[in-house]
């Protein structure tokens, strides 16, 4: 047996285990697709599958749940979450050119993981540093009036093995 094949069986067994807890209530299934979260790093279409199969529950209440709430994402998550600010301030200063960019050196859309597994991008609003604009935090790191061509230098911090 494939060491693929035998951890997504531990990740099944896991997941049965939080089905086991959480089905007696069917109030809990916010906090049953936290844990599921928690167990493989995000909600896949197949594991949305399995738990409407599992809990009796039409497959479309499960996904309106999944998509409602922000703390839920349905992608593997990159190790470095990249998140190019779009608020007023860092947009006129040039944030979606810097986005563009992060999308073509990552060769990655918005709400994407590279697939090397280290980055995910996102877009988001104002981060309150609007005095450093255009704003890019990766992880925790606030990198301020970021321009294009220092990416590369930028990623490659990332890129090494810590």
């Amino acid at each position: 047996m494939s060491e693929d094949l035998q951890s997504q069986q531990e990740l099944y067994r896991t997941l049965d285990e939080i089905i086991a807890r959480y089905d007696s209530d069917p109030g809990l299934l916010i906090r049953m697709l936290q844990k599921t979260q928690e167990t493989f790093g995000y909600i896949s279409e197949d594991v949305q599958c399995y738990l409407a199969e599992k809990l009796n529950i039409p497959l479309s209440e499960i996904c309106g749940v999944v998509s409602f709430y922000s703390l839920f994402t349905t992608w593997p998550k990159g190790k470095h979450m990249i998140s190019v600010c779009l608020g007023t301030a860092c947009y006129v200063k040039g944030a979606q050119e810097i986005l563009e960019a992060f999308k073509r050196e990552l060769q990655v859309n918005v709400n994407q993981t590279s697939e090397d597994g280290l980055f995910m991008l996102r877009a988001t609003r104002c981060v309150g540093a609007c005095g450093l604009a255009p704003v890019v935090t990766i992880d925790d790191d606030v990198h301020g009036q970021l321009a294009v061509d220092a990416l590369p230098k930028v990623l490659q911090k990332y890129r090494k093995p810590h």
